[in-house]
């Protein structure tokens, strides 16, 4: 099997451990959520995402394109682009019916998941939500992505044929992200919370990292050595900043357009965890915890299950009378509902992995019928 058809496990290891983030980033009422990438750096779970998403990607388009040609690529990602968009369909509905709970509870996120609106006008807001002018609560990251399969079929093979044109046309079109995103459906002045013009960027670097990785040799040299000291002392100091400093969080406006404060961020803490990958930490943990690995091969499932998790898991909480400026008095029943949210998702995890090697095992021909066939084939009978 080629490098470029199988699977990264270190990959697989960080895209689970990000979806477990992501979900216990949104329990507002987790005690986790105070350790995670937002509260020492300026990026969060979402970059990594995205990073990972092109990533893999682009090492999925090459090997169908190797194995089957670049028509059967194109396909595949078609295909994709329709899974994740019936993905964010489900997900939306999921947001709405999670919505209408919560009307139950005194909290506000029920007005995040857009239930009132929809409450108001049913059928505008489907069509809404059908054509994106609408992205209930944690749905809203899904039509990126579907944009983003789109784009993979072109993107790749320019990527591979002149990295350096990829990464200038990727960055003028971040560059010019505010005005471009006028051109994206919306209702009024609500603008996408993940601006794709400038998350794109993102996703490149993740593609432009699959087809032309950083060599080991390169890493280690004397220039390798040096980025290495720079990234090791930008990560401390966004970290000290954060910590120390900036308590409060970055405007919304940083995340929606992926701000450059973001990208040198990621950028620092990216290169030192292939720094752990190239020394084989990552490869270490992946295997001593293969259940995070599987959650990170079943990554839609997971990421549509984990907006429930997170929802509900932080509901439940508030029913316990958990609130969230009493970090140390409740953090018992704080950290059971993090840890119940990790519990599912793995659970989660397995079940989907079970169910997709079922669904791909070939139908078996019955015990007592195959031996019965060899025989008559190894030794016919002969005439009398």
């Amino acid at each position: 099997m080629s490098s470029s058809t199988r699977r990264s496990l270190e990959v697989d290891f960080l895209r689970g451990v990000v979806l477990i983030v992501i979900a216990l980033d949104h329990i507002s009422r987790g005690i986790l959520q105070y350790a995670m990438l937002h509260s020492y750096a300026y990026c969060d779970a979402a970059e990594v995402f995205v990073f990972l998403g092109g990533y893999a990607s682009a090492a999925a388009y090459v090997g169908v394109a190797e194995r089957r040609g670049e028509a059967a690529a194109l396909h595949r990602f078609l295909k994709r682009a329709w899974e994740i968009y019936r993905a964010y369909l489900l997900t939306a509905a999921l947001m709405l019916a999670c919505g209408a709970l919560l009307t139950l509870l005194p909290s506000a996120a029920a007005v995040d998941t857009g239930w009132q609106a929809f409450v108001r006008h049913p059928l505008r807001e489907l069509a809404n939500i059908a054509s994106f002018r609408e992205q209930p609560f944690l749905s809203a990251v899904l039509p990126m992505y579907v944009l983003f399969a789109l784009c993979v079929p072109f993107a790749v093979p320019l990527a591979r044929r002149s990295p350096f044109a990829m990464l200038s046309f990727s960055v003028a079109v971040w560059a010019l992200a505010p005005w471009l995103e006028n051109w994206l459906p919306r209702t009024g002045d609500a603008n996408w919370p993940f601006n794709p013009f400038a998350w794109q960027l993102m996703f490149a670097f993740g593609m432009l990292c699959r087809l032309h990785p950083v060599s080991a040799d390169v890493q280690t040299s004397t220039m390798g050595r040096a980025i290495t000291r720079v990234a090791f002392v930008v990560a401390l100091t966004f970290a000290f900043v954060k910590l120390c400093i900036d308590g409060h969080p970055s405007p919304g406006f940083m995340k929606q357009d992926l701000a450059s404060v973001r990208i040198v961020s990621f950028l620092s803490i990216a290169w030192l965890c292939a720094q752990a990958v190239r020394l084989g930490w990552l490869r270490s943990l992946a295997v001593a915890v293969p259940t995070i690995v599987t959650v990170g091969r079943q990554g839609l499932v997971c990421f549509v299950g984990g907006t429930l998790v997170s929802i509900g898991v932080d509901a439940a909480l508030q029913l316990a009378g958990v609130r969230t400026t009493e970090l140390l008095t409740d953090w018992p029943i704080r950290l059971l509902g993090d840890a119940s949210a990790i519990a599912v998702l793995i659970g989660l995890g397995s079940v989907a992995s079970r169910l997709k090697a079922a669904r791909l095992q070939p139908a078996k021909l019955p015990a007592r019928m195959a031996p019965a066939r060899a025989t008559s084939r190894e030794h016919p009978r002969r005439p009398q």
